[in-house]
């Protein structure tokens, strides 16, 4: 037997922006749009809008992105860099506020989850583009004095210089924690997040939201609608089956042993 399908679920490393919470259409879209405003930009991202720009990792690429075909002019100054960094620092600020004011809540199923494996000894660990900032407003507003010491590995922001679809992020969280890829899961929202972590190695489970609904997610474990509460039931969208209600510690097991399970298989000689 190859030496990887003995592993057992040792860790879950969660994607933050659609994965933990709905950061995106209410959160930073907004914020970007209020610091666009604030700058004296005639820039305005609407919901459809925002959802074609977030195949653009990272905030300060986004912005990037977009003003390189609105107003390639502001790419051209001297000061480029350091006007771009300070539009994202603002809109970083104001999305912390928002997230403070509590416009920004968890996802279905997410606290449960999260207990359930923390209970249980699964060490936890995050995996984002979002910035430390940003992370630390919702981690706080969301957990309080327990955010801290939630998560044992944070991977955020420019902790690595090629972000998402890149694996960096990931392979660096998985060095941290000095764990191989497939002794984990991870659990991500969109298509570059999952790309990301398949390249790593490591399993995925896809938690779909408005944005990324429709994806062609081949490659995923499994794909569902979210995590799903006992009464409140997730649904199966594409790959594996969920067998409840919720997606649990003993579903993420079962899916993590099939994978593993497959894994070896392929390296068969």
């Amino acid at each position: 037997m190859h030496r990887s399908a003995g592993l057992a679920l040792q860790a879950v490393i969660f994607d933050v922006d659609g994965t933990l919470a709905d950061t995106e259409r209410d959160g930073h879209r907004v914020a970007f749009n209020r610091a666009f405003a604030q700058f004296g930009l005639d820039w305005e991202w609407s919901v459809a809008t925002y959802g074609e720009l977030l195949a653009v990792t990272g905030g300060k690429e986004r912005i990037r992105h977009f003003a390189a075909r609105r107003a390639p002019e502001l790419l051209e100054r001297p000061d480029s860099e350091a006007w771009l960094l300070a539009l994202h620092q603002l809109k970083s600020a104001i999305y912390a506020r928002l997230v403070n004011a509590g416009s920004i809540g968890l996802r279905r199923g997410v606290a449960r989850l999260l207990g359930e494996l923390r209970r249980a000894g699964v060490r936890l660990a995050i995996a984002t583009t979002t910035t430390p900032s940003s992370l630390h407003s919702l981690l706080q507003t969301s957990f309080g004095e327990r955010a801290e010491s939630l998560f044992e590995v944070i991977g955020a922001g420019d902790v690595v210089a090629h972000k998402k679809p890149a694996p960096d992020v990931y392979r660096w969280v998985l060095n941290e924690m000095k764990l191989p890829p497939a002794a984990c899961l991870a659990v991500e929202d969109s298509l570059p997040g999952m790309l990301a972590a398949t390249a790593a190695g490591l399993p995925t489970l896809i938690t779909g939201n408005p944005y990324t609904a429709g994806g062609d997610f081949v490659g995923a474990l499994s794909v569902v609608s979210d995590l799903g509460e006992p009464g409140a039931a997730a649904r199966s969208l594409a790959g594996q089956p969920l067998a409840g209600d919720c997606v649990d510690l003993l579903q993420l097991r079962v899916w993590h042993r099939q994978a593993v399970s497959d894994g070896a298989a392929r390296q068969l000689p």
